[in-house]
């Protein structure tokens, strides 16, 4: 069992920076597939950016080049960096956890992320 608890959301003004941090209470080292999803009203929860346990990372589209993903799986801690932030960012933003054997999947409480002026 995983439980995933996500922090660091808030308001930031257009352009600028959060770092979304997704602590782990049990282990997401090899077996787990890690990423950040995230819903805005009205709208279907999308993937956002996904990272393999060999440190292989994939982006949507509208965050490529503003957004960076990375692991630490001795603590274990997933990261979102988010720069150069946009109007259309905001949404509530959930970590996700997969196992690639069992399939077995966790996700988070989330956190929700403004961006307005």
């Amino acid at each position: 069992q995983v439980q995933l608890v996500e922090s660091g959301g808030g308001l930031v003004q257009p352009g600028g920076s959060l770092r979304l941090s997704c602590a782990a209470s049990g282990s997401i080292g090899r077996f787990y597939g890690v990423g950040w999803y995230r819903q805005a009203p009205g709208k279907e929860r999308e993937l956002v950016a996904g990272i393999t346990s060999g440190g292989s990372t994939n982006y949507a589209d509208s965050v490529k080049g503003r957004f960076t993903i990375s692991r630490d799986n001795a603590n274990p801690t997933v990261y979102l960096q988010m720069n150069s932030l946009k109007p259309e960012d905001t949404a509530v933003y959930y970590c996700n956890a997969r196992n690639i054997i069992t399939r077995d999947e966790y996700w988070g409480q989330g956190t929700q992320v403004t961006v307005s002026s």
